[in-house]
């Protein structure tokens, strides 16, 4: 059997591995091989490879690990956008516009916009991602949404319990979420979610949806907390969900119960400036002792973003994050509200043995992130050991 060519990455100015204990190391190297991390350690006691690429003085780290997304939808709401940037408020009830448009369109259309929303943030740095149902909300529509996310996204989340669609009785809806529709999805997601928000669903109707997914065999997550005191964190918190995300409103008490448990808070601040809603309280989290990621939720509602580097810069100049602190948070932070943070498919660090996701930036650091905000940093990525993308070389500063 011909063994695995190798790939020497060398001359990284700056390597951030987000391995535990593992510091950023300087002037650094590392080897792939048959996809994996083979070997991590100093540019001048690399071992010999097949292929050799110079980053030339560049910063390496993970790639990033987008927890929260929408992909797979049909139509733009920049009508909506521009509306709300005159004053109307953000509700939960503006989604129905993308519900229409995803309904009519097809399953290729919808594989097409959410393949080429994957190629974008995979071009910014993005080596795995997650992906939402719930802009179909009926049998057959959330069924393809689900098809198509599982053939996008790294992880699929099942969200029927978005919104109750016009046209069918609440108590009908909600049998209808928790039955048939499911089962028909729960074959291609890996976990549940539900709105937890006024003008969706209360906290016991979530509590019901959540464990339905749970005897299917799903892993749990939440929105929680967006526009005001829904009671979701606490309700993620009682059943040991992977995460609870938005967080916009906590009280002491749900600081205190995050910090308590292993779920995480995951962060949305660009979602938070196109809804011109506060930021989270992030600097009290980590403070309080709680798990923390950051992600897109790219949607074409709310947040249609896909650069995970825009919500980094923002967290650290916004949100009172350090650097280190929201590229944690980008990588293994949301590894972590994946449950994918170990093990030997975990994602979000560069570790010997591990899977080989990482990027170069076009900068000597990841201080650059935030340093330079808007600016399109990502030189190279490499996704399960593969080249899947690179800006034309430039020169750095001595």
């Amino acid at each position: 059997m011909t063994p695995e060519p190798t790939e020497l990455i060398t001359g990284i100015r700056e390597l951030t591995t987000q391995a535990d204990g593992a510091p950023r190391l300087a002037d650094a190297a590392l080897v792939i091989e048959g996809g994996r991390i083979a070997w991590i350690g100093p540019a001048s006691a690399a071992p010999a490879a097949d292929v050799r690429t110079d980053a030339g003085g560049r910063a390496a780290l993970p790639g990033w690990v987008d927890s929260h997304t929408h992909l797979v939808f049909a139509g733009d709401r920049a009508a909506e956008f521009e509306a709300r940037m005159g004053g109307q408020p953000y509700a939960a009830g503006g989604i129905l516009t993308t519900v229409a448009a995803t309904r009519a369109a097809t399953e290729a259309q919808l594989t097409a916009t959410a393949a080429r929303l994957r190629r974008e943030a995979e071009a910014q740095g993005t080596t795995f991602l997650e992906s939402k149902t719930g802009y179909g909300l009926d049998l057959a529509s959330e069924a393809r949404s689900a098809r198509v996310a599982a053939s996008v996204a790294d992880v699929v989340t099942f969200l029927g319990a978005h919104i109750v669609p016009p046209g069918i009785d609440r108590r009908d809806y909600l049998d209808l979420v928790t039955g048939p529709m499911l089962a028909l999805v729960a074959p291609h997601a890996q976990f549940v979610d539900v709105f937890c928000e006024v003008g969706a669903f209360d906290v016991a109707e979530s509590r019901e949806v959540l464990l339905a997914g749970r005897a299917a065999g799903l892993g749990l997550r939440l929105h929680g907390n967006q526009l005001g005191f829904s009671g979701g964190v606490r309700l993620a918190v009682e059943l040991g969900a992977a995460s609870v995300d938005h967080c916009n409103h906590l009280e002491p008490a749900d600081l205190d119960a995050l910090a308590a448990s292993a779920t995480v808070a995951t962060l949305l601040p660009a979602c938070d400036l196109s809804t011109r809603q506060p930021f989270p309280p992030a600097r009290r989290l980590l403070d309080a002792g709680a798990s923390i990621a950051l992600a897109t939720n790219c949607n074409p509602g709310s947040s249609y973003t896909t650069s995970m580097a825009f919500c980094v810069a923002t967290a650290v100049l916004q949100m009172g994050l350090t650097i280190e602190e929201a590229v944690w948070a980008a990588t293994r932070g949301g590894a972590r509200a994946l449950g994918r943070d170990t093990g030997t498919d975990a994602v979000g660090a560069l570790r010997v043995g591990g899977r080989a996701d990482l990027q170069v930036l076009d900068a000597p650091s990841v201080a650059h992130l935030a340093y330079r905000p808007g600016v399109p940093l990502t030189w190279a990525v490499w996704r399960q050991g593969v080249r899947a993308g690179r800006r034309g070389p430039s020169p750095l500063p001595a």
